[in-house]
């Protein structure tokens, strides 16, 4: 009977521990997402671990990055996130910041030791897609390759053609990006952008096609 109820009483404590890490689990991803950083900084002094991720792989670091919130992530590095995971996506939090455009977030991240140049999509890629042309600028004074190729051979100025962003297209032109590149249907940049039909950004290529 003794053994009975200690076995009882070992089950309710364990069901009560898994239901308040349960809880703190929870509690972690909505402060997270809510940019309460008040939250997330006492959460992680109580013992949570700075690694936590949601069902997708991403980390509290990344979901801070791709919020834009710099006050929780810099709480985050302080308290040793990881920089170096992905989600299930492949994307770290680099890449999630770049982007979501959060200039911010970027320049924290590489001041923490985050790659700007690794094999696949990277972080000058994805803000040449989306247009960020801050980010561009920055992450080419940081010595971000111009020329890196995505596994389908999609360049920043591919990229940047491809949706039409000029201004971005203008600077990785000013920068020397390779303009004969070839993605993986044999087509570069200029192929991309007349394909589309941005007069504009095939102007800006031919243009500096005259020029060399």
């Amino acid at each position: 009977m003794k053994r009975l109820l200690i076995f009882a009483i070992w089950i309710i404590a364990t069901a009560a521990s898994t239901a308040a890490c349960a809880g703190a689990y929870e509690d972690m991803l909505a402060a997270v997402n809510m940019k309460d950083t008040a939250t997330v900084a006492n959460l992680l002094q109580r013992g949570m671990d700075v690694n936590t991720s949601d069902t997708m792989g991403n980390t509290l670091l990344m979901l801070a990055a791709r919020n834009g919130d710099l006050a929780t992530l810099e709480i985050l590095l302080r308290n040793s996130a990881n920089i170096l995971k992905h989600n299930r996506y492949k994307e770290s939090a680099i890449l999630l910041a770049a982007h979501q455009g959060h200039l911010q977030c970027v320049a924290a991240l590489v001041d923490a030791g985050a790659s700007i140049d690794f094999a696949g999509w990277t972080p000058l890629i994805y803000a040449a897609f989306e247009g960020h042309k801050d980010i561009v600028r920055y992450l080419l004074m940081r010595g971000a390759n111009i020329n890196a190729q995505s596994e389908s051979g999609v360049s920043a100025l591919m990229a940047a053609s491809r949706n039409n962003h000029t201004e971005v297209v203008g600077i990785l032109l000013a920068g020397d990006a390779d303009r004969s590149l070839l993605n993986q249907h044999n087509q570069t940049a200029l192929d991309i952008a007349t394909a589309a039909g941005h007069s504009g950004v095939v102007r800006l290529i031919r243009e500096s096609e005259n020029r060399r």
